[in-house]
C-alpha cells in the first residue's frame, strides 16, 4: 500500500490537472468534428470531442482519462476521422481478454457502426485469418501479439491503440518488447489509461519509451534514481521532485477526470468478459445437458427451473452447491484476474458484491495473497464488526476493496468512500441490484460512479439483460430455463 506521501506524489502529477496535460496542439476542423455523431445515434460530449481532436493532432500521445469518461469512444472517432482522411488505412487495437468483445466490439459497432471489425483471438492460425481479413478495427489481447507478430508485421497497421496501457509499464517483458518491434517511426500509438503509475513513479518508463523515448533515459535503473531515493536496502520512496520528471516523460497526454465530465451521467454501467475456464466449462455443459432430460421427462415448475438456473450461476461463479450444501469450488483464475484489471484501474475504493458464501471466502483469501488490504461482508459477520468494518473504510484508508454478500448490505449503508462496485456475479432480486448500487451513489458521494459487471456464462448475460430492463427475473424463470436448454 502506498504511504500518504508516495500517493501525493502520484496524485498531484496525474490527479489534480484541468483537461490537457499538454496544450500544443491545433484542433480538428468544425467540419471533421460535426461529422463526429453523424454515423451513428451517439451525441459525444464535450469532453470526448476535446479528447478527440487531441488525439487526431498527435500521432504518439497518452489519453489519461479516467475509467468511465468514455475514452474508447474518443479514440474509435479519432481513428475515423484519420482513416476519412486517408492518413491511416487499418487500426489495431490492443486490449485486456475481458473487455475485447463487451467493450471494443461493441462500441465500434455503437459509435462507428460503418467499420468493420475482427477479433483476433484463439488459435495462432484463428489470429492470422482475423489479421489477414482486412477488417478497419482488429481488436488482440496483450500477449496474443507475440503469437501473431508475423501477420501484424506483414499486414501493417497503421496506428495502433493501447488500452490499459499499464500493462506495458515494464519494458523488459515480452509484451512490451514485441509491441515495440512492431512500431516503426510512421506509426501511430495511442496509449489509453485511466490510472498512469497508479504503483510508484518508475512505471512511467516503459509507457514512455514506447511513445516519446526521447523524454527519458535509456535504462530504467537511471530513470528509477531520478525519480526514487533509497531509504532501506528494500525499501524506495519517490523524490520530492519526482512528480515533475514523470509528467515530462508522459507527454504529450490529455486527462479529464470524471468530475471534471460536467455531461457525463453519474452511474455509468459497464459490462467485462470473465472466460469460464476449461473445468467450469465442463461441468457447465453437463449441467446443461441434465437439464435437457429433465424437461423431456417431466413439467417444469418455476421451483425447479430456478434451481438448475442457480447451479448454472453456481458454476459460472465458482463454487457449486450439492443437496448435501457442501461446495465444490472451481478454477475462478480468469475471472480474478478481470477482477484485479478493475482494482488496479481504480484509484478510489471498490466494492465486490457476491452473492454466494464460499466464493466469498475465496476470493477473499485471494485478495489477501496479493497484498489488497480487503474485508468481508456476509451473514457470518456479527453487526457490531459489520459497522466497526464500514466506518473504517469510510473514514480510514484501509479496507481498500469490500467484498460483501449483496444481502447483507444493499439496504441503509453509505458506502461513498468507493466509486466503483464490481458484481462478481448477478443477483435475481431488481430490488437488491438497485438498493446495492445506492450503496455508493447517495448522499455523501463527491465522485460519479462505475458500475461493473463481469459475465462468462450465457446465462450470466441473459439475467444482466432482465436486470437491465427491469424485468421480473422469478417471473421469467420458466422462458429463461428454456432459453438456457435450447
Amino acid at each position: 500500500m502506498l504511504t500518504a506521501k508516495q500517493q501525493d506524489v502520484i496524485d498531484e502529477a496525474f490527479g489534480k490537472c484541468r483537461g490537457l496535460v499538454h496544450t500544443n496542439y491545433t484542433e480538428t476542423s468544425e467540419k471533421e468534428s460535426a461529422t463526429l455523431s453523424v454515423e451513428s445515434d451517439y451525441k459525444p460530449f464535450a469532453h470526448q470531442v476535446v479528447t478527440t481532436d487531441f488525439l487526431v493532432a498527435h500521432k504518439k500521445a497518452f489519453c489519461f482519462n479516467e475509467q468511465g469518461t468514455g475514452k474508447t469512444a474518443s479514440a474509435l472517432w479519432a481513428s475515423d476521422i484519420l482513416i476519412r482522411r486517408g492518413t491511416v488505412g487499418r487500426v489495431l487495437v490492443i486490449c485486456p481478454l475481458s473487455i475485447m468483445d463487451s467493450a471494443w466490439r461493441e462500441d465500434i459497432k455503437t459509435f462507428t457502426p460503418h467499420r468493420t471489425v475482427g477479433i483476433a483471438y484463439g488459435t495462432a492460425k484463428v489470429r492470422s485469418k482475423i489479421l489477414n481479413s482486412m477488417t478497419d478495427f482488429v481488436i488482440i489481447n496483450y500477449d496474443g501479439m507475440k503469437i501473431v507478430e508475423d501477420d501484424i508485421r506483414a499486414n501493417k497497421f497503421d496506428l495502433i491503440i493501447v488500452d490499459e496501457a499499464t500493462h506495458y509499464k515494464n519494458a523488459q517483458t515480452v509484451r512490451w518488447k514485441t509491441l515495440n518491434r512492431i512500431m516503426t517511426d510512421d506509426t501511430w500509438l495511442w496509449m489509453l489509461t485511466g490510472t498512469p503509475a497508479a504503483q510508484s513513479p518508475v512505471d512511467a518508463f516503459g509507457l514512455a519509451k514506447l511513445v516519446n523515448p526521447t523524454n527519458v533515459p535509456r535504462s530504467t535503473s537511471v530513470f528509477k534514481d531520478q525519480t526514487m531515493r533509497r531509504v532501506t536496502n528494500f525499501k524506495w520512496v519517490p523524490r520530492d521532485y519526482a512528480n515533475k520528471i514523470v509528467h515530462k516523460a508522459l507527454q504529450p497526454a490529455i486527462r479529464f477526470t470524471k468530475e471534471e465530465c460536467l455531461d457525463l451521467p453519474p452511474m455509468v454501467y459497464v459490462k467485462r468478459e470473465a472466460e469460464l475456464t476449461r473445468q467450469q466449462k465442463k461441468y457447465y455443459a453437463e449441467l446443461k445437458t441434465e437439464m435437457i432430460v429433465q424437461a423431456g421427462s417431466e413439467e417444469i415448475t418455476a421451483i425447479n427451473a430456478a434451481v438448475s438456473i442457480n447451479k448454472l450461476l453456481q458454476i459460472s461463479a465458482g463454487a457449486v452447491y450439492t443437496d448435501t450444501k457442501v461446495a465444490l469450488e472451481f478454477d475462478i483464475k480468469n475471472r480474478y484476474n478481470v477482477l484485479r484489471e478493475v482494482i488496479d484501474e481504480s484509484d478510489k475504493k471498490v466494492i465486490v458484491f457476491v452473492p454466494y458464501k464460499h466464493v466469498i471466502q475465496v476470493l477473499s483469501q485471494k485478495l489477501r495473497a496479493d497484498g489488497i488490504n480487503s474485508a468481508v461482508i456476509s451473514g457470518d459477520v456479527s453487526s457490531t464488526d459489520r459497522t466497526d468494518i464500514f466506518k473504517r473504510f469510510q473514514t480510514t484508508p484501509n479496507p481498500r476493496v469490500l467484498v460483501i454478500q449483496p444481502r447483507t448490505a444493499a439496504h441503509g449503508v453509505t458506502l461513498t468512500a468507493a466509486n466503483t462496485i464490481v458484481w462478481w456475479s448477478p443477483t435475481s432480486s431488481l430490488e437488491i441490484y438497485a438498493q446495492a448500487n445506492a450503496r455508493i451513489h447517495r448522499a455523501g458521494q463527491d465522485h460519479k460512479c462505475t458500475i461493473v459487471k463481469l459475465q462468462g456464462s450465457d446465462v450470466e448475460k441473459r439475467y444482466w439483460t432482465l436486470l437491465d430492463t427491469k424485468t421480473d427475473i422469478h417471473t421469467a424463470m420458466i422462458d429463461l430455463y428454456k432459453e438456457m436448454i435450447d
